[in-house]
């Protein structure tokens, strides 16, 4: 994995320590420090990712291969932007072979992102009336992946939170049973225990495949899964009440 030391054997890891300034909470000082040690902060700087989760869906994608060349892809909760920068290297990786097919990836979010070549772009706020109805007009068609790294502003209360992130995990995976082609895939950030039961017996309902993931690139410290539901069955299976 690039995020990994490389310096030769026998060296030590240097580690950055950082004096707690006047004016600067601990806990400030401490966000300061992990991030300047962080070897996943370090990679996406040297590799113009704009965020280390970025190796998040790349780790995940190395290990289950969702984003094909030629896929059309939907990013939900796409800023800063890193997960579409993956996305577009990944889907359009053969589209200088005339040949081959070119992907698409569409980002929505609802803060404005920076322009990402090879990515359409919306600022939107997907729990909004008619949100989903608005990204399919974008779209234009089906698509291949729809995934979802949409988190709620943390509460600091955990039943909350958590109710919160569900709740936005619930309104992405509507979205993709509207509009996955058959075998597609729905990837979501969810929490430590993975998706919730009845989600879990729904996407085994319309998925061939489901996985509950954390990633390398999440820190070990983070509540945070990932749900990777792969082999779309269609969206009669989606629609049919569970006996």
């Amino acid at each position: 994995m690039t995020a990994k030391n490389t310096s030769g054997r026998g060296q030590r890891e240097l580690r950055v320590r950082v004096k707690t300034a006047k004016g600067r909470k601990l806990s400030s000082t401490l966000w300061l420090e992990r991030q300047l040690n962080d070897p996943y902060v370090q990679a996406a700087k040297r590799e113009g990712y704009r965020g280390r989760a970025a190796y998040k869906i790349l780790e995940l994608d190395d290990k289950y291969g969702f984003l094909k060349p030629g896929a059309r892809v939907v990013d939900l909760g796409c800023a800063p932007g890193g997960w579409c920068q993956v996305a577009v290297g990944r889907v359009n990786a053969l589209s200088q072979n005339p040949k081959k097919p070119q992907g698409r990836v569409l980002g929505v979010d609802l803060q404005e992102v920076e322009p990402i070549p090879g990515a359409e772009l919306h600022q939107l706020d997907f729990l909004s009336d008619d949100a989903d109805e608005k990204v399919k007009d974008w779209l234009g068609g089906r698509a291949d992946v729809v995934m979802s790294d949409m988190a709620a502003a943390a509460s600091g209360h955990k039943a909350t939170d958590h109710l919160r992130i569900i709740a936005l995990v619930e309104a992405a995976l509507a979205f993709a049973f509207d509009v996955l082609e058959d075998g597609g895939t729905f990837v979501a950030k969810v929490l430590a225990g993975g998706a919730e039961n009845e989600m879990q017996a729904l996407l085994k309902r319309n998925f061939a495949k489901v996985a509950n993931v954390k990633p390398p690139a999440s820190r070990s410290d983070s509540s945070e899964k990932f749900v990777v539901a792969m082999g779309f069955r269609g969206r009669q299976r989606a629609e049919e009440p569970e006996e």
